[in-house]
């Protein structure tokens, strides 16, 4: 596994970052084990999870199945750095008072405290804002940060959702604060959806801050969707199936496909292999739900990539191209 830097920080993390999400809702916990336990014999070492991930009547669930992972010991949290996320209302629909999400100091208190309990830990590597709250002071939103550093319950803060603009300013109000400011934004970057290039990238570099890709199949959509439908008769479902209805996006994906069979490549792995050749990309979050997906996305950081298939892939999704240069007429 080759390794990078998070961002402006002096974690060592692997070049794909495993996704939890699944892990609850799909995946049982017996084997959402065994994929971390591979992942982390394979030199993936960050984890990436979220308090509200279970969803529904089990929120907090993904938590607690990596919490149960970390109790059986063998230095697996050592190894580990950890990242969870704070923003959902993780009380019942009953129950959803209205100090209980978001990012106020209040909720950040509540939530970091309940995530420790459930992930049974004594601290949180990256601390990550799931969305932008546009109801509390960004000021409010760094106190209540700095109080968590300090009492050793976290190590950094990320972002996750934020445009470019959010990004520049909550870190030049950490910065006048004292404090390092966001170390890392997570954002849907893939083949298919490259508007992060415009602003959200510049701005995570112009900061130092790592970018986290997620969604990096943009759904399915550039994992073989079409040559599944055709020779196993597994129709596109979700995101994938809205988008195909689309003449043109079906279009790109063919020729996509095509392309890659015509190189003998797999798809999915591409498009892995693809961001890990992006400016400023960390690493992107896979989030399988087997042992046998997990493989696939290991083979990608091994992929090397030939200029004239990046260029070809570039004439099948083109990018914004470059900023500030794409925003003129």
């Amino acid at each position: 596994m080759k390794y990078t830097q998070l961002g402006r920080t002096g974690l060592k993390v692997g070049r794909l970052v495993l996704g939890t999400m699944n892990f609850g809702p799909q995946t049982d916990e017996t084997d959402s084990h065994t994929i971390m336990d591979a992942a982390l014999d394979a030199g993936i070492n960050l984890f990436d999870t979220a308090n509200v991930y279970g969803w529904g009547e089990n929120k907090g669930r993904t938590e607690e199945i990596i919490g149960n992972w970390f109790a059986k010991g063998g230095d697996r949290r050592d190894k580990v750095v950890l990242a969870t996320k704070v923003y959902a209302n993780m009380g019942t629909e009953d129950e959803a008072w209205p100090n209980h999400d978001k990012l106020s100091a209040l909720n950040i208190r509540r939530a970091v405290e309940a995530s420790l309990k459930r992930l049974r830990t004594d601290h949180i590597d990256l601390y990550q804002f799931h969305h932008v709250d546009r109801n509390t002071p960004v000021e409010e939103i760094w106190q209540a940060i700095d109080v968590l550093i300090q009492q050793g319950k976290i190590l950094y803060a990320g972002s996750s959702n934020f445009p470019g603009w959010k990004i520049a300013q909550a870190n030049e109000r950490a910065g006048r604060l004292g404090m390092v400011g966001l170390v890392s934004e997570q954002c849907l970057y893939n083949l298919a959806e490259r508007r992060a290039e415009m602003e959200v990238v510049p701005a995570a570099q112009e900061y130092g801050l790592g970018v986290i890709p997620w969604s990096p199949l943009h759904g399915g959509l550039l994992g073989g969707v079409i040559k599944k439908e055709v020779e196993g008769g597994r129709r596109a479902s979700g995101r994938s199936a809205d988008a195909l209805t689309s003449t043109s996006v079906r279009a790109q994906v063919q020729a996509y496909e095509d392309l890659l069979d015509k190189h003998g490549l797999e798809p999915g792995e591409v498009a892995l292999a693809w961001l890990l050749t992006r400016p400023g990309v960390t690493g992107p979050i896979v989030g399988p739900r087997t042992a046998e997906q997990l493989a696939s996305a290991l083979r990608a950081v091994e992929l090397e990539l030939s200029e004239e298939l990046l260029a070809e892939l570039d004439g099948i999704f083109p990018g914004p191209g470059p900023a500030p240069e794409a925003f003129a007429w």
